[in-house]
This record gives structure tokens, sequence and C-alpha cells, in this order.
């Protein structure tokens, strides 16, 4: 069996209570990306009992055919496995179903077998809100990955708003957000018990905000205002670039070129960002696509990608490029190392065709991650906050999502 090294695990404890996460086990497989009706720029969240579809795609590397099959996971609110419902409480149909959708790659170099599943199908639909984790299982029974998705049955009324006018600072580098809870037609005797609440930044998980407790509290909801525990480090814009072609650069790249083997892509060095400077980016998402935009799945190629940054050595932790494409296993993946005859931070990635989304974050000795100094943090920083309500009936064996809202910063 493998085990995930000390940094993954600590990262994952300390991060498991926010938004959906997906994880790559296997070296082999790649592209690993899961959307609710196409829309690729926001978090997972399907309606219960809608026409809202779910699509799971990844790549794996060969044009051999691999038998895989998936498991779906209820999970509670922070995202531990639901222990007392059973599966015929969620789910209608079977689990463990074969992915029976695939694709070989065409006229690419690197060979790969693009699989895609959907949620609703005829083998399974969920019955119940919450939180999901499908686990993807090769014919040994090995598991190569996990995707993590929510589904909502909006039952109660979520505000959410968001300003750079804090209880810490005013227009400088943080903010704050704020956020109302109207109970609707549920009973709550006890909101200690019975409401779970996250709020993210960017649907991250390193600086989620879980169960904050609320500043106003009536018989009709909960309310949080010039709550502290709700300020968040307004960070900066996220890099962007992306490859189209493999003849000539695109956006954000500065050339192409062949080794003989594997195509390469080289983005324009990166200098720190010691100003606020805009620019429209995806918040760390990404989207596959070529020149010709059609048959993206299986007609756009695999390419290496050098990034480079400008820096001087940052004396502690790790150096990380972070997307939400970033799903390996091992962060080493991802991690950046330093070249002091050019004073830079390098890292080689093999990536999918498409365009990219992505920051420097640093990962720290303890595990918590910050924001490196060549980033900064402004309060300019378009970001997006997703707030995600839970509920149990008194009594209740499980934690549903009852309460949604997504909201983007503009000053």
């Amino acid at each position: 069996m493998k085990y995930p090294n000390i940094i993954t695990v600590i990262i994952l404890m300390l991060c498991g209570t926010a938004g959906a996460k997906n994880i790559i086990y296997s070296p082999t497989v790649k592209s690993l990306q899961t959307v609710v009706n196409k829309d690729w720029l926001s978090p997972p969240v399907m309606r219960l009992n809608s026409g809202d579809v779910l699509n799971i795609g990844f790549d794996e590397l060969s044009h051999e055919y691999k038998r895989f099959t998936y498991h779906i996971d209820h999970c509670e609110a922070d995202w531990s496995l639901s222990e007392e419902i059973f599966e015929s409480d969620y789910l209608s149909g079977f689990n463990d179903n074969p992915i029976e959708d695939y694709q070989n790659s065409i006229n690419t170099t690197v060979l790969y077998t693009h699989y895609t599943l959907t949620i609703p199908n005829e083998r399974c639909r969920l019955k119940m809100s919450g939180n999901y984790r499908l686990t993807v299982n090769d014919e040994e029974g090995e598991r190569i990955l996990t995707a993590e998705f929510m589904v909502l049955e909006p039952l109660v009324n979520v505000g959410l708003e968001v300003s750079a006018n804090t209880d810490i600072d005013i227009n400088r580098s943080h903010q704050q957000v704020s956020m109302s809870l109207n109970y609707g037609s549920i009973n709550i005797t006890n909101h200690n018990e019975q409401i779970y609440t996250v709020v993210t930044q960017n649907d991250r998980r390193d600086n989620a905000k879980t169960n904050i407790k609320p500043n106003f509290i009536s018989n009709k909801g909960l309310k949080w205002s010039h709550n502290r525990s709700y300020i968040f480090e307004a960070g900066n814009e996220y890099r962007k670039f992306e490859i189209l072609a493999l003849s000539h650069p695109t956006m954000g790249i500065d050339r192409m070129s062949w080794d003989g083997h594997y195509y390469n892509a080289y983005p324009f060095v990166a200098e720190p960002r010691l100003n606020y400077i805009y620019d429209v980016d995806a918040n760390g998402a990404f989207y596959i696509r070529n020149s010709d935009n059609i048959e993206n799945d299986h007609t756009s190629d695999y390419v290496f990608v050098h990034y480079k940054l400008k820096s001087p050595l940052i004396p502690q932790g790790k150096l990380l490029i972070d997307g939400q494409w970033t799903t390996d296993e091992q962060t080493d993946n991802y991690t950046m190392t330093y070249d002091g005859t050019d004073n830079t931070y390098n890292a080689i990635i093999m990536q999918k065709q498409g365009y990219y989304s992505y920051r420097y974050t640093l990962l720290n000795d303890n595990g918590t991650t910050s924001i490196p100094p060549t980033e900064g943090s402004f309060y300019q920083t378009e970001n997006r906050y997703q707030a995600y309500i839970y509920y149990k009936d008194t009594g209740g064996r499980t934690w549903r999502l009852v309460g949604y809202r997504q909201v983007e910063f503009k000053p």
C-alpha cells in the first residue's frame, strides 16, 4: 500500500473541513476535473432532484483499456464518512459501477485514454443532500483517485457580502465577510448542534472558516457582522497562461519547443509583485482546450511546463504551485526548487493543453500555508467566496447541505 508523506497528511488533517477536494493517487492518472453543468469556474455543487449533471473526467496515460469502477460515499460536514446511515438512504440504484465512457487520444505525442462518468445516470441516483466522495478503483481494487462534490437542498436563505473595510484595516490587505442565515421552514431549537457552517475563499481548504460563532442570534436565524474570524487575507490575483497550440506560444507563454520526445512550454519568467495590478483570472480553475476547441478531452496533447519565479531564497518552508488542478497526492510534484545561480525558483510539470490559473504559496514547516513575499496581499484582489450551511435534524443521523451561496468581491 502506498502511504502519503507526512506533509500531505498534515495538510489533509488541517484542511479536512472545507470545500470539495480532488486527489489523484496514481502517477499514470492526470487532469482530473469535477464540474456541474459545465460551470468550470464554480465549486461542484448540484441541486437535489433537479436537472443538474455532475461530470467527472480524467486521463490514464496509455491506450490500453483499464476497467475502472467508482464507489460513492456520503460524508459528514467535516468530510468524514457518514457511519450512521445506510447506502440505501442516499443512493438509488447500484454502487461500484464500471466506467464505460472512454476515448483514446487522437494525434497526440503522449498517449492517453480519457474516461468520463456522469451523475446521475441509469445505474445510480442520489437521494440525499450533503457532501459526497466518489472513489475510482482499478481492477485490483486499488484506489486511483477521489473526487468530492456537494448536493444541495435549498431549505434556508443565505446572505453573503464582502468588504475591504475590515475591523483590522481599511482598503489595505484584507477582506471581511458578513453572512446572514434565515432558517426558513426548518425548525432550529439549538443552532450549536443543528447548524454547521463553512466559509471559503476561492473554495480553498487551507484558509477556510468553520463553525464561526455568530454575532446575532434570533428565532428566525443567525447573523455574522463585524466578525473578526471572517477576515481573510486578500492575496493577489492568480497568475495564468494558456497553451492552445504546440507550434507557437499563446497567452502567457514565452516560447514552445520540441526536444525529440515531448513538447515543452515556457511561461514568461514570473517577477515579484510588489504592487497590485488588475488582471482577469479564474481563481485557480482550469479548462482543457486547444486551438480547434473541438473534442478537447481527447485531442489535446500533454506538454511539460517549465515554471520560473524570480526571488531571493525563502529561508523556511517550501514554495508550491497551487491551483484547482494540483490534485496529485504528493505535494512534492508541485514543489519548486531554488537555483542560486540566477536566483530563481523552478518546477517542471506535465500538463494537458488548456487554460490554467495558479498561485505561488508557501507551505510552512508546521503544515500551514501562507502568502510568500513575492506575491503580496491587496484589498483590490477579486476573490470568490462560498458559504455552505449544513443542518442536522434533532436526533438526525447525518448532516445535510441546506444552504449555499457564492459571491465575487469586486472593489
